[in-house]
């Protein structure tokens, strides 16, 4: 299978090549340039998820070899989850929650970048270089820990992240400022996650940064990594078989996945999921307060001309969702003008609109709804109240749109809400949710909610408080290419 550009057809790569690159030239998102081959799940009702894994990843990836994408699996999906089940189904009174938080930095984005550094080592010593590869990585939270973790003093690689100044949580903040390894480091921007994230896709196309790139090749960790997409596919299959082993829905039957969403990412894995054959009915895109896709999803016009609210959920505080462009490229049925049209208009004017028809086809598996900070405040509360359990912000925002949904519409097809955080990462919220008291301090409410909930603290948080702190620089956005600039001329030579 070969990667095109969602902006240039013409441009075309592969596999291995598209997780090297991460993001095209041109400024587009790498997309397969033929039809998703259908994946008969049914083969795996039985299969580990790596048995799994691998499957999906050959889908894609066919230019790995079996013996490869089994090396790679293996280094990914070990001991530094907490449960063999990697992605494990839970049910609560109202539908499912598909815990995704179980990796080494109690996020969803630790079941990709598990394995995208492994698909980039492979990928390396394919192309037999002596370049270093700069990933350059945006992060509203998550992302950045979770890619420092897995690139950390991985061969050939140095990583560099960037996370919004004060966008983050007190956790998220300090597991990134203490993290291990030689190759990697970690700049604050005085500005919001859309502003790291337009920094990571400049670097791709400004001058000044191509000519310091002497044996430097630039990727991203971010979800416009083809390679860290793909992987997330997995568990929409995976969450569908465990339905079927228990008996809670019949072979065949439709689901609907609930997803929290700010990029875009996940919830396109799960329309890749839904292409290759997984029975998904809907996809249901849950935002916070900054609810660009809900009025995207209703109206078709993409506008950024909005407030840009900081919320307890911070991972989704995003106005420029990346990944729609692939969705735009997909449903256009390969459109690469429409799509370079759309994205110049969302730089240049700060919107576009799509066709009635094109609006149609989106709608027919996407819904969108959106969840404000007082709602989220009072699902944490209600759900720990009628359930015992403890949603994270994220999940709350996704668990309140899945009710939301269900009282409107009336469907009574099963609904799976995918819950990307653990609460202990904003400790601080939760407990004010659930008990209507402030606490200062992010280890004291770590400690109070284990209290109430009896959830073990994950250890990697637990031990945050020991941990010497490394990276402290923060930057205004306007320094951000020359910051990138110094990052990689420590890596480049002639």
């Amino acid at each position: 299978m070969q990667f095109c550009s969602t902006r240039n057809k013409n441009i075309k790569i592969t596999g291995k090549q598209a997780i090297i690159q991460g993001l095209s030239e041109d400024g587009g998102l790498f997309v397969p340039t033929s039809q998703v081959i259908q994946l008969d799940y049914h083969h795996y009702l039985n299969s580990s998820y790596q048995t799994l894994a691998k499957a999906v990843l050959k889908v894609f990836f066919d230019d790995y070899s079996d013996e490869q994408l089994d090396h790679c699996v293996t280094h990914a999906y070990d001991t530094r989850f907490d449960t063999s089940e990697i992605t494990p189904l839970k049910q609560l009174n109202n539908g499912y929650l598909l815990e995704l938080f179980h990796g080494p930095t109690s996020a969803f984005k630790d079941v990709a970048l598990s394995i995208l550094p492994q698909l980039l080592q492979v990928a390396y010593q394919s192309v037999q270089s002596d370049d270093t590869i700069c990933i350059l990585t945006a992060t509203s939270g998550d992302t950045g820990k979770a890619a420092l973790a897995g690139f950390k003093d991985v061969p050939h690689t140095a990583i560099k992240v960037f996370y919004p100044q004060d966008g983050v949580s007190d956790i998220q903040k300090l597991q990134m400022q203490t993290s291990l390894g030689d190759n990697v480091s970690v700049t604050a921007i005085e500005g919001n996650f859309d502003d790291c994230q337009r920094l990571v896709k400049q670097a791709y196309q400004d001058a000044s940064v191509k000519d310091v790139c002497h044996h430097v090749i630039l990727s991203s960790a971010n979800s416009i990594n083809i390679g860290r997409l793909v992987p997330q596919i997995v568990y929409y299959f995976k969450a569908y078989i465990n339905m079927v082993n228990r008996k809670q829905i019949k072979d065949g039957d439709p689901v609907n996945f609930v997803v929290p969403t700010g990029n875009f990412g996940d919830i396109l894995a799960g329309y890749y999921a839904k292409l290759m054959g997984c029975p998904i009915r809907h996809l249901i895109c849950a935002s916070n307060s900054n609810n660009v896709l809900t009025d995207f999803l209703s109206t078709g016009t993409y506008s950024v001309k909005r407030p840009f609210y900081t919320t307890m959920s911070p991972s989704m505080d995003i106005l420029v969702s990346s990944n729609l462009e692939r969705l735009l490229f997909i449903v256009s049925q390969g459109d690469d003008e429409l799509v370079k049209q759309c994205m110049s208009d969302l730089t240049t004017k700060g919107s576009y609109t799509v066709s009635d028809t094109l609006l149609s086809s989106i709608k027919e598996t996407f819904i969108g709804y959106y969840t404000d900070e007082t709602q989220c405040q009072q699902t944490i509360h209600d759900c720990y109240k009628q359930n015992h359990y403890v949603l994270d912000p994220h999940t709350a925002v996704a668990y309140h749109a899945m009710l939301q949904y269900q009282a409107v519409s009336g469907d009574k097809t099963p609904c799976i809400v995918l819950s990307t955080a653990s609460p202990y990462k904003f400790a601080k919220d939760t407990i004010h949710a659930i008990t209507n008291k402030e606490v200062k301090s992010a280890f004291i409410a770590m400690e109070r909610l284990h209290s109430l909930s009896g959830m073990p603290i994950p250890p990697g948080l637990a031990a945050l408080p020991d941990m010497p702190v490394r990276f402290t620089q923060s930057i205004s956005k306007e320094d951000g290419i020359k910051n990138v600039i110094e990052f990689i001329q420590e890596y480049a030579h002639d």
